[in-house]
């Protein structure tokens, strides 16, 4: 009686199981009535529970940013997209939001020259509101007066980079 030799598991296999086992139990947490879903509530409660606490406005941001099909709703395979991301990914995106919600002080989705005139004085950096309107000027591409959040993002990215190549940030007091 000769039987076919057992297949031996490839250590990938195995441990690409091992993290799809794992990424499953940690996803059945989150879904806490076990329909195969994550929902804004299920997300609340469970970043709740670990010390976290995010106003309804930026779960439900987190949850469009994650929800590729547009069911309002996070399944296994977008949780997992979401868990193999860069963790600094993930971070910068909500610290990026968090900067412009700063300056976004009537929470309409734009800065103004009057709300960054407002927030950089504040923050103890002297500005005029003409420094302000300039400052606007140079990255609002859409020319309706104001900073939305792609063109903050745009602004920060530049800044950002400029900065790496060891160059310094534009100063409003010498143009």
């Amino acid at each position: 009686m000769s039987t076919a030799p057992t297949p031996q598991p490839n250590t990938t296999t195995k441990s690409s199981r091992v993290n799809d086992d794992e990424l499953q139990r940690v996803f059945n947490q989150f879904d806490a009535n076990k329909d195969g879903k994550i929902s804004v509530s299920e997300l609340r409660d469970v970043l709740k529970t670990m010390g976290s606490s995010y106003s309804e406005d930026e779960l439900k941001r987190v949850l469009e940013d994650i929800d590729s099909d547009k069911d309002g709703l996070i399944d296994l395979s977008e949780f997992s997209t979401l868990c193999r991301s860069s963790s600094d990914e993930v971070t910068a995106a909500l610290e990026m939001r968090d900067a412009f919600d700063l300056y976004d002080q009537d929470k309409n989705g734009l800065i103004s020259t009057k709300e960054l005139h407002l927030v950089l004085n504040r923050l103890g950096m002297s500005s005029s509101v003409d420094d302000c309107a300039r400052m606007i000027k140079s990255v609002d591409s859409d020319g309706d007066g104001n900073v939305n959040f792609e063109e903050f993002q745009k602004m920060m990215s530049a800044s950002l980079m400029s900065n790496d190549k060891g160059s310094k940030p534009s100063d409003c007091d010498d143009e």
